[in-house]
């Protein structure tokens, strides 16, 4: 039996969890009204403080529509992950957390990503379908922990652990025949928890902030955001006005640097080639929802088409290049992009939807019959504050939150273009070869692993039903 914040997180601050439930679940004036009140809540004590910013972060909010506990929140908690208290937890058999903070906060976390059989938090009280703010008293938790341990002394002997500087309720340690606390100076000498030893991978995550909100981040956000609004018009001007071949290096004043494009020898060739009577197709995998814009602007430098499925229309007002909405309709789909095809060359994301991480979803086949002029292309984006995309914010703020950013990664690389061997026309080859191939390319370049999960698992995981989804490597 482990405390969480104390035995397994080396930070002993939860105010970032907090914020990022204020912030994400409810509004930026209501995580600014939190960091107003964060001096008082320091002054007053750690359960009269538990209790502020509990309040403040959930009061008003839907119960049945909080999926910040398992699509935000993970990925901050996994962040936070002493290695050296993660391996003396996962060293036991049955594991059960004990968490000061509210259940639906840290239930996804340790049951999901770390397997943790039990977890004991608050519940927090709902009336009307929506939290008050309130959470229950301890003796609750101390009532759980009561009825499993009763079983378990049967057959196991039960050992704790925690910290010395975070309240691990005597109640719960009587249960205990062993008693191993740290200290917070212990604590700072250790690691933080690897990627490659997640005992599940984190691939899919949600919301906007691209930080961990500590007070002082948060309070740089705050202050930040009418320069990064500023920044945004500036940006946007420069983007639609400028030809690409002025805009990029303007642009890359800006703080949207570190754009780098490496093309294959015979990707200028290919280019200036008139012998095509159909347009070539680029293959991108996706970061985000810009990924066929910054293609034409950085990497290929001529007129393109995009093809996407949920681009905001106030992204297709802002972009340089024309856009066509698919159906998801696979007989209409195809005909379109054949069509487009015809016409000229087609920029496409057959992942569907976007993903952070260093994974790659499954390539849906159908481009691979389209033709078999196909260019792979790999980018990666990255950003210093804010995500542009959200599967549950409103999509019309993303070019907003990109622009905003301070500092914009962008890496483009074009790869050389699929032999006729290795096409569906020409090679033989079956749809789903070709696919399998264009990803593990483009995986490749990027040194990120290839999966077998689609658009679909995606939101089904954000949705809170995670079972059965397993990596495949």
């Amino acid at each position: 039996m482990f405390h969480v914040e104390g035995g397994l997180s080396k930070s002993s601050s939860v105010f970032p969890y907090f914020m990022l439930v204020a912030f994400e679940a409810g509004s930026p004036l209501r995580a600014f009204i939190l960091l107003l009140l964060y001096p008082f809540i320091c002054l007053v004590g750690e359960e009269l403080g538990l209790k502020i910013m509990v309040f403040v972060s959930f009061v008003g909010i839907k119960a049945d529509s909080f999926i910040i506990g398992r699509a935000v929140l993970p990925k901050f908690f996994l962040e936070d992950v002493g290695y050296e208290g993660f391996d003396i937890v996962m060293r036991c058999g049955r594991k059960i957390g004990v968490s000061d903070l509210p259940r639906v906060m840290v239930d996804g976390y340790l049951r999901h990503f770390l397997g943790i059989e039990v977890v004991v938090g608050r519940e927090l009280k709902v009336v009307g379908g929506c939290f008050v703010g309130l959470m229950e008293e301890k003796k609750t938790s101390e009532v759980v922990v009561d009825k499993i341990l009763r079983e378990e002394q049967k057959e196991h002997e039960v050992i704790g652990f925690g910290s010395l500087n975070k309240s691990f309720d005597q109640h719960f340690l009587s249960h205990c025949k062993e008693v191993y606390l740290v200290s917070e100076a212990e604590k700072k000498t250790w690691q933080i928890l690897p990627r490659n030893k997640y005992p599940k991978p984190l691939i899919f995550h949600d919301g906007r902030l691209a930080f961990r909100p500590t007070p002082l981040a948060t309070l740089a956000m705050f202050i930040w955001f009418p320069f990064g609004f500023i920044l945004f018009l500036i940006r946007t001007i420069l983007g639609l006005l400028l030809p690409y071949k002025l805009s990029v290096p303007i642009l890359s004043l800006t703080g949207m640097r570190g754009i780098t494009v490496v093309k294959p020898k015979s990707f200028t060739s290919e280019l200036n080639s008139e012998e095509k009577t159909k347009g070539t197709l680029y293959v991108c995998n996706h970061r985000s929802l810009f990924d066929p814009i910054l293609a034409r602007s950085l990497a290929v430098m001529k007129p393109l088409t995009a093809v996407t499925y949920s681009l905001s229309r106030v992204c297709e007002l802002i972009s340089p290049i024309k856009t066509v909405r698919l159906t998801r309709n696979r007989e209409q789909d195809f005909n379109l992009m054949e069509k487009l095809l015809s016409e000229g060359d087609l920029v496409i994301c057959p992942e569907g939807t976007t993903c952070r991480e260093p994974y790659l979803l499954r390539f849906s086949p159908m481009f691979a019959e389209l033709t078999d002029s196909i260019v792979p292309m790999a980018t990666n984006t990255q950003v210093s504050m804010f995500y542009p995309t959200t599967a549950s914010g409103f999509k019309c703020l993303d070019p907003f939150f990109l622009l905003m950013n301070p500092i914009v990664n962008i890496t483009f690389r074009v790869l050389e273009k699929l032999p006729e061997s290795l096409t569906c026309r020409h090679g033989g080859k079956s749809k789903f070869e070709v696919a399998n191939h264009v990803q593990a390319q483009i995986a490749k370049a990027l040194d990120f692993e290839c999966t077998s999960l689609t658009r679909k698992d995606k939101y089904i995981f954000l949705a809170g039903c995670a079972r059965g989804i397993v990596l495949e490597v």
